[in-house]
């Protein structure tokens, strides 16, 4: 581990807006500030909304500065990367934003139901070979609905057309509601504000030409959720800081 790493890591050890959960302190119970980010953190009222996989925390930021009447939290386990935007946050004195590192697959545990009005989930492995570890199967949506607000809205930006066709299916498959859906966002006229802000991933993506993919559909919590049963040709190309694609052709 590099020095940079590590000074990192005591930074964010004493941000005050940063709270960090690996599996050992959970124990499989709610954590302690579950149901209570408004009481004991924000201090107010206003509307909750995530950015899962953050990263560097551009999203988290960004939305923290346009819409101060909401709170934004970034969720990574990846605490070199989310230093970026925790730092840039305390810096500029933005009360409304904070950073939850810890492992995505335990993210029911760290808040209460409809606790949660919005999530966004910004460029996620699309995780070809293992679906349940994709960030738009069934098995996350139920995660998703422990927590979220009825109705409550899900958006995914992404580079992979295996993750966007998948997320497609899944939606029909469950007839969730569909409010956007575009497999070229910059092209499209629907990049609004918002949409704009761009990643440090999403910006190389693009500068190799891919088209950058959307939807925003709403989560709701009625009915039994089932996986589509369908096989989607896999991304022929290779991400950043992905594995290195298989022979397959197709998955499931």
């Amino acid at each position: 581990m590099s020095r940079g790493k590590l000074a990192k890591f005591a930074d964010m050890a004493n941000f005050p807006h940063v709270f960090e959960y690996p599996y050992s302190v959970t124990d499989n119970q709610p954590a302690e500030i579950s149901g209570k980010w408004d009481e004991t953190f924000f201090g107010n009222d206003h509307p909750i909304v995530l950015e899962l996989g953050c990263g560097r925390g551009e999203y988290t930021v960004g939305m923290a500065r346009m819409f101060p009447d909401k709170n934004f939290i970034g969720v990574d386990i990846k605490g070199a990367r989310m230093w970026t935007g925790a730092t840039e946050s305390l810096q500029a004195g933005i009360k409304n934003v904070a950073f939850l590192r810890t492992n995505i697959e335990i993210i029911d545990r760290f808040f209460a139901e409809n606790e949660v009005s919005e999530m966004w989930l910004t460029f996620p492995d699309p995780q070809m070979k293992k679906l349940t570890k994709r960030l738009t199967s069934t098995c996350f949506m139920e995660r998703y609905r422990k927590f979220l607000k009825a109705d409550g809205i899900v958006h995914l930006k992404t580079d992979s057309n295996f993750m966007f066709t998948y997320t497609r299916y899944m939606i029909e498959r469950n007839h969730l509601p569909v409010e956007v859906m575009t497999e070229d966002l910059y092209h499209s006229g629907l990049a609004d504000e918002i949409l704009n802000i761009k990643t440090c991933y999403e910006q190389q993506w693009l500068n190799r030409g891919l088209n950058i993919k959307y939807i925003k559909f709403i989560l709701s919590k009625e009915g039994e959720l089932c996986e589509p049963d369908v096989e989607i040709e896999l991304d022929e190309y290779r991400s950043y800081n992905r594995s290195k694609r298989s022979g397959l052709q197709t998955s499931k």
